[in-house]
């Protein structure tokens, strides 16, 4: 069984042609544009995923298509097998 501590996931998204078209736009708006874009991919993916209030989205990752949640092994499992999900991997800091 899983651990229920939360802990900070990396999520990696599949490959996204509205994310790829949005970042080739290399101005101001653009980059507005992609941040908005991803901001609410994720979100969407975690509310659609996950128990409202069971996760903590940190940032979203524009120059990846990714981002960073607090999550507990369970879940980070729940996000492995979700549609457009590429890589859930356990952020694992150097001491």
């Amino acid at each position: 069984m899983g651990s229920t501590k939360s802990e900070s996931y990396f999520v990696f998204m599949n490959y996204d042609q509205e994310y790829e078209r949005l970042r080739s736009n290399r101005n101001k708006y653009g980059e507005y544009e992609l941040d908005l874009y991803i901001s609410r991919k994720h979100d969407e993916l975690l509310a659609s995923t996950l128990e409202p209030g069971s996760y903590k989205k940190t940032t979203s990752l524009a120059i990846v298509d990714g981002f960073i949640v607090e999550i507990n092994e369970e879940q980070a499992n729940v996000l492995r097998s979700a549609k457009g999900v590429r890589i859930v991997e356990k952020n694992e800091e150097i001491a």
